[in-house]
């Protein structure tokens, strides 16, 4: 066996060294803790109840600060949190104010205090930006309601006719949204005015509040040429080493040239994972008809060569900092999705742990927390229930992420197959220092499989486990006999 040259990296691409080495945390701001040091409104919906698509439950950024060192357990170090502007749902993505942070999640005071506190606990923040489109809230869209076509701001959104109707169904809405969603009035991007307000924004809170990056939700409906360049170097030259990452579900190759996104949130890794470790377990009411794929159930094979597809779609420098997820505000969990597996989730998160990419978790995911489809994916963090966490679940998650800490070769080493054939996966993460073996076996029973290692380790190495569960030889002839249970991963080192 050969080892591969070095991956492809162009001289122009640069990503945040930081993002390399990070373990993300996805937070759905209002369900995942609340503070009383936050006023709350008298009609929220009870905290331990099912959620619903337009109730609040009262969580707010001071609950996150109560709780920072919960995630500093378990090894978090950067938080990517879903829209947090003042907006009329629960979920903010109606923005109403871009320069204030909701009052029910504790006002911007709150948010300096969360990234204060963050950053002293060595965990980044990085915040939603809607810019796509505002809401029938938002002041502009708001005057042009009132005022119809003696607006000042009539050309910042794109109206079709009079008279505009933002809540009749049954008449033309006369204006364009989002996915054809009224609530969600697009931005005219071709006006100058609009493009400037949007950049300033981006500004304003990297440079007054020290966030440090964006996720940007459906950039891919911006289509305003040199859009997303500006944006990228404006925000580079307040902090260079923001990270820029946008929400595109397919081949994003366009916007990861090094002049737009560092990264995207990557459901390609998200499909071809669950399709293989998941496979036929996958319950298909809850992902069909979605953005990504993870189905039908894929082989060994199949996902090898899925996966040797998607480590050269994209420059080296950008795969090192995408944020590889498994689930997020947008689809199920994960064990909901398995019908409750609880080892394609341990299985699942090992590949994430160590695959290249900073991985992202949904909130809940590590203490084994369920949910359907929106609004059942954003439940509240059972914080009040800890009998009915999965603590072994939890260990298991601490235990990979640890892994991926103490090993820089997880972050920033190159990668290769070793085996792809039946219900077997592996391969090698290996730098000029360090090299690690990573096997799965996805199958219902114990499985053995001889693995090429030469590359790596002379013959009468021992490989010995470093986390999960199997057992192994020496190498002998370039070659190791590895034993795995059900259901189970093994990390190897020499």
């Amino acid at each position: 066996m050969s080892v591969k040259p070095e991956p492809p990296r162009s001289p122009s691409i640069e990503t945040p060294e930081w993002v390399k080495d990070a373990v993300f945390y996805q937070i759905f701001p209002d369900r995942f803790a609340k503070s009383a040091r936050v006023p709350k409104p008298n009609n929220l919906e009870a905290w331990e109840a099912p959620p619903t698509a337009q109730g609040y439950k009262g969580g707010d950024l001071l609950g996150v600060v109560e709780h920072l060192d919960y995630l500093v357990a378990l090894g978090i170090t950067a938080i990517y949190f879903t829209p947090i502007f003042q907006s009329a749902s629960n979920h903010r993505y109606h923005t109403h104010d871009y320069e204030k942070v909701d009052p029910l999640l504790g006002g911007n005071a709150a948010l300096r205090t969360l990234v204060e506190a963050a950053h002293a606990r060595g965990i980044r923040v990085i915040l939603d930006g809607v810019f796509n489109h505002a809401s029938r809230g938002f002041f502009q869209f708001n005057d042009i309601l009132e005022n119809g076509p003696f607006s000042a701001w009539l050309d910042w959104f794109l109206i079709e006719d009079w008279p505009l109707a933002p809540y009749a169904g049954a008449v033309p809405a006369n204006y364009v949204g989002w996915d054809e969603n009224r609530a969600l009035p697009k931005f005219n991007t071709e006006n100058p005015q609009v493009r400037e307000f949007i950049m300033q924004i981006g500004e304003f809170w990297l440079r007054e509040y020290a966030i440090d990056g964006w996720r940007l939700d459906v950039p891919f409906e911006i289509k305003t040429e040199g859009f997303w360049e500006e944006f990228r170097q404006r925000m580079k030259a307040i902090n260079p080493e923001a990270y820029i990452v946008g929400e595109v579900w397919r081949d994003a190759r366009q916007w990861l040239q090094g002049d737009q996104f560092d990264a995207v949130m990557n459901y390609l890794f998200t499909e071809a994972v669950i399709a293989f470790i998941a496979g036929d377990r996958v319950k298909l009411s809850l992902v069909e008809g979605r953005s990504y794929e993870p189905y039908p159930a894929l082989s060994a094979e199949a996902f090898a060569d899925r996966i040797e597809w998607l480590l050269n779609l994209y420059d080296w420098e950008v795969t090192l900092v995408q944020l590889n997820l498994l689930d997020s505000h947008d689809t199920a969990h994960l064990l909901t999705i398995a019908q409750g597996d609880t080892p394609t989730v341990r299985l699942a998160t090992l590949f994430q742990m160590t695959y290249p990419g900073a991985p992202s978790i949904y909130y809940g995911d590590e203490i084994g927390l369920p949910g359907g489809q929106d609004p059942d994916c954003r439940c509240t963090f059972p914080w009040h229930d800890r009998a009915n966490w999965d603590l072994d679940l939890l260990e298991f998650f601490k235990g990979a992420i640890a892994l991926r800490h103490a090993h820089p070769v997880l972050r920033r080493g190159r990668f290769s197959k070793l085996y792809g054939h039946e219900d077997i996966y592996a391969f090698a993460r290996y730098d000029n220092s360090e090299a690690l073996v990573v096997a799965i076996n996805v199958a219902e029973e114990l499985c053995e499989v001889t693995l090429p290692v030469g590359a790596f380790f002379h013959d009468g190495v021992a490989l010995r486990p470093l986390f999960g569960q199997g057992r192994s030889g020496a190498v002998a002839d370039g070659r190791v006999r590895v034993s795995l249970p059900a259901r189970e991963g093994l990390v190897l080192a020499g």
